[in-house]
């Protein structure tokens, strides 16, 4: 049974409410620490930017690291070594990151499945190991120190409270390219692609050029969260394009829910609170998601965000007593 979509009403509540609880974060830091919320809004783009190729393209990319990380470390360049602006540095980071997805999409969507996987896994690996060589990454130490700039000559960075709302502001914009690109022609074409490739080719569609795109397009939006890292954190590190962030924005998209839009943004706050509350663990706190992720994926397989949407929607389609039966019963009744 399809269900149905949840009512227009309650998503824009849910929305005005996140809203107005994600501007009260700066003004209360004894409650929750700014910083940690803007790593989540990173996470979340940067989950929902993966989601393109894996929940709407059916592309697994075990890569996305590269962009992420790769777009990291290209802001901080330009922030630290050539004194650019904010705005330009982020630019160049997420030109870097779309023209690094589209070389991964052509070399990796001429294989599929488990090949396209270990491909880009391949190519990921790559990059991570040009990025530790290269003299401005500092190897193991990474890139510290990197400022963060005056946006458009006129927003201080230096200031946590107008940093955070310039990262609510971009992340925003990043999702609502999400939201477009999904619900646009060109993402019926990738669930088409999806869910029957062969029937897509027969139609005319060139599913090669769709891929790539969808690779470019994912890489883009992911090297924007990465560049907003780099610049929350000002330290861009080899942690940023190892495979486990890759391993990492899976897992927040597979708990978070790969059929819907925003399912990762709730997979990127499970995973990132995990990590921040419980690092005095240290290496324990690996096996703490893990074990997270496991129950998660038995309970609730169509991840956090579909099961909510599967509660929210079966409550009022409860079949009722049709007339013919309460007559049928009536008289059962009388006899």
């Amino acid at each position: 049974m399809t269900i149905p979509p949840i009512p227009r009403a309650v998503l824009i509540a849910l929305g005005a409410l996140a809203l107005a609880l994600l501007v009260a974060v700066p003004f209360f830091p004894t409650v929750i620490y700014p910083v940690f919320v803007m790593r989540i809004m990173c996470m979340a783009l940067f989950a929902c930017a993966f989601n393109i190729l894996l929940g709407q393209t059916g592309i697994l990319s075990f890569g996305h690291a590269a962009f992420f990380g790769g777009a990291a470390y290209i802001t901080g360049y330009g922030l630290l070594h050539l004194g650019w602006a904010p705005e330009f540095s982020i630019l160049l980071g997420v030109a870097f990151a779309t023209a690094l997805g589209a070389l991964f999409g052509a070399l990796a969507t001429r294989r599929s499945g488990i090949y396209l996987a270990m491909i880009t896994l391949a190519l990921a690996q790559l990059v991570y190991f040009v990025f530790l060589r290269l003299p401005f990454t500092h190897a193991e130490d990474g890139m510290q120190g990197v400022p963060r700039g005056t946006l458009f000559g006129l927003l201080d960075l230096r200031s946590d409270l107008n940093l955070y709302f310039v990262v609510m502001a971009i992340v925003a914009l990043g999702l609502a390219a999400v939201y477009r690109i999904v619900n646009s022609p060109f993402g019926e074409v990738l669930r088409a692609i999806r869910d029957h490739e062969p029937r897509a080719l027969s139609l005319g569609y060139p599913v090669a050029r769709y891929k790539i795109l969808a690779f470019a397009l994912s890489a883009g939006l992911s090297g924007l969260a990465g560049s907003l890292k780099v610049i929350i954190y000002q330290v861009a590190a080899l942690r940023d394009v190892h495979w486990s962030m890759s391993g990492d924005v899976i897992l927040m998209t597979l708990l978070g829910g790969m059929n819907s839009v925003f399912g990762p943004v709730i997979g990127a706050g499970i995973v990132s609170a995990l990590y921040y509350y419980f690092s005095a663990f240290g290496g324990w706190v690996t096996v703490m998601v893990g074990t997270v992720f496991i129950v998660c994926v038995l309970v609730f397989r169509r991840g956090v965000a579909g099961q909510i949407r599967h509660m929210l929607a079966a409550a009022p389609n409860r079949p009722a007593a049709s007339p013919s039966s309460s007559i049928k019963d009536n008289q059962n009744a009388s006899h």
